[in-house]
């Protein structure tokens, strides 16, 4: 194990910083927490198992515009309304002629 001294002086610097930086870090997320707390938001996975369909259906979806979705860092939500509401409506399969139908 390896014992580092430093003064006091830049400990209390550090304690400092460290502080503006996490009151920085929440003052940015403020604004988002109430987003996600108004409505629950799915990843790709979790809409994946929710609907039982692949991920290249679920693309094939976000293509077609019949499910909207927000990306956040390079990582796509969903809102589960909008998931129940696909549901509700049916799949949107057109199995008569095996692909999708154009709305």
């Amino acid at each position: 194990m390896e014992v580092i001294a430093i003064q006091k002086s830049a400990l209390d610097g550090m304690k400092k910083e460290l502080k503006a930086l996490l009151e920085m870090t929440e003052n940015a997320t403020k604004k988002y927490t109430s987003i996600f707390k108004e409505e629950k938001w799915l990843d790709n996975q979790e809409v994946c198992l929710m609907m039982n369909i692949t991920k290249r259906t679920l693309q094939t979806y976000k293509d077609k515009g019949l499910l909207p979705y927000s990306k956040l860092n390079r990582k796509n939500y969903y809102k589960l309304s909008d998931i129940q509401a696909l549901l509700e409506a049916g799949q949107p399969y057109n199995t008569n002629n095996n692909g999708f139908t154009d709305e």
